[in-house]
């Protein structure tokens, strides 16, 4: 009989978690917010991130790792808003995991930022089942895709904090179905925030710009010396 090992999903999976749980160590220990964000190709998760740091890049500072499975495309965008970023191709595997991050983070400086952008592999599926060791999951879908999608894709909408519906100057242009739309999100997830915006116009982006800059500070605060025990 020929002798090997099995490796089980399982094991794998445990080591994820593992490496996630090391990861979520050391950015506490940096002091930095951890957001990723998660979306199918195409929903506009790079134009959202650009107009944030247009919008926040000068009241905090602000670190970007891109995942794609090809390309630095992404990541030279990014740069053209001077802030750190680090490209991370996954040369055909649809998400991003915790052992990636891990090998990202020494290009980063990272006890100097306060908020740290995960933008995962476009995929609506596999990225909601990895732990990255992020504080949040910030789901994005766009109008043109359409409402069904919380129930055909459900993980991502039960494992985020946010849902960023984007290119909603769009709404009059398709059918998406607004209100069975929230009804099936409120099933998912009822302590779900949606914030319906559009990276184009502008609209609804304060309601997202100000919700990050409260999640930064309530990080700051537990960590602080006074806020640990508040």
């Amino acid at each position: 009989m020929a002798d090997f090992k099995v490796i089980l999903a399982q094991d794998l999976r445990q080591a994820n978690r593992d490496q996630a749980a090391a990861n979520r160590a050391r950015f506490k220990t940096s002091d930095v917010m951890v957001v990723n964000l998660i979306s199918s190709p195409g929903a506009g998760k790079t134009s959202i991130l650009e107009a944030t740091l247009a919008r926040l890049a000068g009241e905090m500072k602000i670190g970007v790792i891109e995942g794609d499975i090809a390309t630095s495309r992404d990541a030279a965008r990014i740069a053209g808003w001077k802030v750190p970023v680090v490209q991370i191709n996954t040369a055909g595997a649809c998400h991003l995991d915790a052992a990636l991050i891990a090998a990202a983070l020494p290009e980063l400086p990272l006890e100097e930022l306060d908020l740290l952008f995960i933008e995962n592999v476009g995929n609506l599926v596999c990225p909601a089942e990895f732990d990255l060791g992020e504080d949040v999951k910030v789901g994005i879908l766009s109008v043109a895709e359409g409402s069904d999608k919380p129930l055909k894709y459900p993980l991502v909408f039960q494992e985020a904090q946010v849902l960023l519906l984007n290119k909603i100057d769009l709404l009059p242009y398709t059918d998406f179905d607004l209100a069975a739309f929230r009804q099936d999100l409120k099933a998912l997830n009822p302590n779900l925030l949606v914030i319906t915006l559009s990276a184009r116009t502008g609209e609804g982006l304060e309601e997202w710009f100000l919700w990050l800059k409260q999640l930064v500070a309530s990080k700051k605060k537990q960590t602080s010396p006074c806020g640990a025990t508040a």
